[in-house]
C-alpha cells in the first residue's frame, strides 16, 4: 500500500514510453506484484519485455519430478502468464533459484537484456526488505531488485562497464525511470480495475503455485482494494503501486 508520508499520484504512467522491461527474480513475481500494470500498459499499446533471473526451480512442493522438470514447468507457466496480459518476450536467464545474490554476473546479464530492449522504464522489485509483506522479501528478490537497480544505474548506460556487451555490438543505453514493486515506499498507484481479470488469469497459470488459484480472488482484491483506498481511489477499485524513482 502507498505509504502516508510520500505523495502519491495515481497515473499509470502511459505516456511517452514505448518499450518497459519487468525484472523480476521468479516465474509468478511479475503476475503477484505488477500484472494489472502490465496489462493497462499494453493496452495502451507499449511494448513490455520479461526477464526473469531464476526458472523457479526451488518452487513448489511436488516431490515426484525432478528440479529440471519444475523448472521446465514454471518456463512455460510464466510463458502463458505473459500472454494473458500481452506479453510475448521472455527472457529466462537461468540463475540458480533461492541462490540469487547481487552478482556482478547478474549485473551483467540483466544490463544485456537492456541494451537489446532498450526499454524508457525499468520495473522491477525492492532492494529494500519490506517488514509490513515479507513475503514480499524473498532474498532472491532484494538480490534481483539490487541488481536490476545496479544494471540501470551506472552499468547499462557506461560503454566501460562489461566491455564484452560492447564487443557484441550493445550499445549503451539510459534508462529514464525505474519503478520499485512491492515497496512501502510507494509514489505511483495504477488503477489496474478494468484489466483485473486479465491479472488474475496470469496469476492462475501458475499452477505448481497456486494449486487451482481459488483462494487468489480474495487475496488480490484485499491487496488492491486497500491500495486503492489508500490512494484515495473510490471503494471497489484495485491497484498496483510502485515507487517509482528518476534515473535519466
Amino acid at each position: 500500500m502507498p505509504d502516508s508520508a510520500e505523495t502519491v499520484i495515481v497515473d499509470d504512467g502511459s505516456d511517452d514510453v514505448e518499450r518497459i522491461l519487468v525484472v523480476t527474480a521468479h516465474p509468478d513475481d511479475v503476475d503477484f506484484g505488477a500484472a494489472g500494470s502490465v496489462a493497462v500498459w499494453t493496452s495502451r499499446g507499449i511494448e513490455v519485455s520479461y526477464c526473469i533471473a531464476t526458472d523457479g526451480d526451488a518452487g513448489g512442493s511436488d516431490h515426484s519430478i525432478t528440479r529440471a522438470e519444475m523448472a521446465a514447468i514454471r518456463r512455460e507457466e510464466q510463458l502463458l502468464a505473459a500472454r494473458a496480459v500481452g506479453v510475448t518476450d521472455v527472457t529466462f536467464l537461468g540463475f540458480p533459484d533461492g541462490r540469487v545474490t547481487p552478482s556482478l554476473e547478474l549485473r551483467a546479464a540483466i544490463s544485456r537484456v537492456i541494451r537489446i530492449v532498450r526499454p524508457g522504464r525499468v520495473v522491477t522489485q525492492s532492494p529494500d526488505r519490506n517488514w509490513a509483506r515479507i513475503y514480499a522479501s524473498h532474498p532472491d528478490h532484494l538480490a534481483t531488485g539490487e541488481a536490476a537497480a545496479c544494471a540501470v544505474y551506472p552499468d547499462a548506460r557506461n560503454p566501460f562497464a562489461f566491455p564484452e556487451l560492447l564487443e557484441e555490438g550493445l550499445e549503451p543505453h539510459t534508462v529514464p525511470e525505474l519503478w520499485l514493486m512491492t515497496t512501502e515506499r510507494s509514489n505511483r498507484v495504477v488503477d489496474a480495475t478494468d484489466v483485473y481479470e486479465r491479472k488474475l488469469a496470469a496469476l492462475k497459470s501458475h499452477a505448481s503455485q497456486v494449486g487451482d488459484g481459488e483462494h487468489l480472488d480474495e487475496l488480490l482484491r484485499g491487496w488492491m482494494g486497500g491500495t486503492a483506498l489508500a490512494a484515495g481511489l473510490p471503494e471497489g477499485r484495485l491497484a498496483e503501486a510502485f515507487h517509482v524513482v528518476n534515473t535519466a
